[in-house]
């Protein structure tokens, strides 16, 4: 498969490429970026989706969701599949990418870890049993991350909406006021160079359960989103995510 790589110039673009090429049915023909540098690039370079005029299969992006709109645009003219890493979108362009979902298919995960996508399925289970226990879920990633709370922990807010369908997400806490009982706490930690780690705290007034995953490399979002590649070879329209890929 012929690859694009939109956010080339950024960390996980230059993971992600030097994993492909370790790929022997995976070829890396393209990097796009609006901030990019070209200079002893290994690959051709493109500063917008509009020069790109070289045959593609795909295109992952680990770029930033401002260029949602022009990331869509680009794969339904060229009917090709998306495999979207970047998080932080707005809800108008959350709308965007499942409305092209109808027309093409799009992978759309707000993490790429397998151990997360099991974390949130079995958190789900324990609060099933547990209907009556707070919830907290606390996230520390590294001090350069612009977007709080993390993607993923609200992927995981909204995994327990599913069997909490009354509950309230509390971004942060402040304020001289308690706790309501269907809240669910997400809680931003900005320090160092921590790649992410997500808690989910259960409590009930007698016990705590609690489930925590620690990302020790960004390869593994890189490795996540080659497995994404993979497994939309063949797929028609649609919107995928790691349940999907994993059959969880």
């Amino acid at each position: 498969m012929k690859i694009l790589i939109s956010g080339y110039n950024g960390y996980m673009g230059q993971v992600l490429g030097e994993m492909i090429k370790k790929e022997s049915e995976l070829e890396l023909v393209c990097g796009m970026d609006k901030n990019i540098n070209c200079e002893g690039a290994s690959v051709k370079c493109f500063t917008s989706f509009n020069d790109v005029n070289l045959d593609i299969d795909v295109v992952v992006d680990f770029s930033h969701h401002s260029l949602t709109k022009e990331l869509i645009d680009f794969g339904i003219k060229n009917n090709i599949p998306l495999v979207i890493a970047t998080t932080g979108q707005t809800e108008e362009e959350k709308q965007m990418i499942r409305e092209a979902s109808k027309k093409i298919p799009i992978f759309y995960a707000a993490n790429y870890s397998i151990g997360i996508a099991v974390l949130i399925n079995e958190a789900k289970n324990i609060a099933k049993v547990f209907k009556d226990a707070d919830i907290e879920i606390v996230e520390t990633h590294h001090n350069r991350k612009l977007d709080a709370p993390s993607g993923t922990a609200l992927k995981i807010a909204e995994g327990l909406k599913e069997v909490r369908n009354d509950a309230n997400m509390v971004l942060g806490r402040s304020g001289n006021k308690k706790r309501e009982k269907n809240d669910i706490g997400i809680n931003s930690i900005r320090l160092g160079n921590v790649v992410g780690i997500h808690e989910v705290l259960i409590s009930t007034e007698h016990e705590c359960i609690s489930i925590k995953h620690e990302a020790y490399d960004r390869g593994l979002f890189a490795e996540g989103a080659i497995n994404a590649v993979k497994f939309m070879v063949g797929k028609p329209a649609g919107l995928y995510n790691m349940n999907d890929m994993l059959k969880i």
